[in-house]
């Protein structure tokens, strides 16, 4: 009986929760498209974090050039869906006379595929590589991404370099441009309020993936390694197949929000794609509770959309101080402060997983 009463609470939740997201995007409208903008951001960032989890928190890969997949994501984007390739190269202009447009089912397995297949690239060479080694290997490959894209303009300019690339069509399927503002009722619809949704739509996707993977064979394989790899090996474990997996699926997920990223943006560059926003993202997994998915979720949507609430207390701050602090330091400073208060007081995250915190408990008594 128990178990019936809590399971029909968990459903009244979980549909209450679902009714809010829907009207959310609606309600933040009346303020303003900014305010839906940075929803649209936070949620980018929830699919990024879900991403990265399954390689930190599952499988215990500290990854610090997640960053990467997200921009190799994104550029495949760029490059399937803008003029670029096309007023580069007659050849393909002669194939693609009206340009080079690929549809959304092709441009996003695409992007996924091709950041799986980097993910596994980058884990193969890191195999033995554990802690803080395996951090600056994965740094270096982030940083190694961002300087080829940067760089890819000559002799034949393929990511048009720091330039970055434009004019990159927007979301289109069955017959709805998503940049465009729709309407219904008589009701008119933002840009993007309808990326919120699409955006909502592959977070949830997300969600059940991760949740059926943490609960799955290879969910438990990943934990046994994090917990103790030469333990798991012993059991029988392929650890070398498992780690290549769990590289290449956090990565796909990075190569479906770059696409998204770019899509929304219509705008790419080397610049957004730079060492803090990986450390962005492992902090948003770290802070939220790593391994949980309630609180990498809650960490990505904190960390997303706090420097850009900040920006409103910024300002009146600055001109309380004379106009002597610059408002860009002095949010970046507020940021950095909540970060150290929360880490000081929840040293396990804002939403640690149950289970560990028990083991911890039970251990201490």
């Amino acid at each position: 009986m128990l178990n019936f009463i809590n399971a029909k609470n968990k459903t009244s939740i979980t549909a209450v929760s679902i009714a809010l997201l829907l009207v959310l995007p609606l309600v933040l409208q009346t303020g303003g498209n900014a305010w839906v903008r940075i929803a649209d951001t936070a949620l980018l960032y929830v699919l990024l974090a879900l991403g990265l989890n399954i390689v930190v928190g599952y499988a215990g890969l500290l990854d610090l050039g997640f960053v990467a997949f997200y921009a190799i994501g994104a550029y495949m984007f760029g490059l399937l869906a803008s003029p670029h390739l096309t007023t580069q190269f007659p050849m393909l202009a002669a194939i693609f006379p009206n340009g080079l447009h690929m549809p959304l089912w092709v441009v996003i397995p695409a992007a996924a595929g091709l950041a799986g297949i980097f993910g596994i690239l980058l884990g193969a060479p890191t195999l033995k590589l554990r802690g803080d080694y395996l951090a600056i290997v994965t740094l270096g490959f982030g940083e190694i991404i961002r300087v080829f894209l940067n760089n890819l303009d000559h002799p034949v300019n393929i990511t048009n370099g720091p330039k970055g690339l434009s004019q990159i069509d927007p979301i289109h399927f069955y017959g709805v441009n998503l940049g465009k503002p729709a309407h219904l009722f008589g009701y008119e619809i933002a840009s993007v309020t309808l990326y919120y949704y699409l955006f909502l739509v592959l977070v949830l996707v997300s969600i059940v993936i991760c949740h059926r993977l943490e609960l799955s064979r290879i969910g438990r394989a990943w934990m046994a390694i994090r917990e103790d790899e030469i333990a798991a090996k012993a059991m029988g474990i392929n650890t070398r197949n498992m780690k290549l997996l769990a590289f290449g699926m956090g990565a796909t997920f990075g190569g479906v929000s770059g696409a998204m990223f770019a899509a929304f943006q219509q705008f790419i560059s080397p610049e957004s794609f730079s060492l803090m926003e990986s450390v962005m993202i492992v902090a948003m997994v770290v802070l939220g509770g790593i391994g949980y998915l309630p609180g990498v979720i809650l960490g990505a949507v904190l960390l997303s959309a706090l420097p850009e609430i900040l920006r409103y207390v910024a300002g009146p701050l600055q001109a309380m101080t004379g106009g002597r602090l610059d408002a860009a330091i002095l949010r970046q400073l507020l940021i950095a402060l909540a970060m150290i208060i929360v880490m000081l007081m929840r040293p396990r995250g804002l939403w640690p997983a149950p289970e560990r915190g028990k083991s911890l408990q039970t251990k201490t008594n």
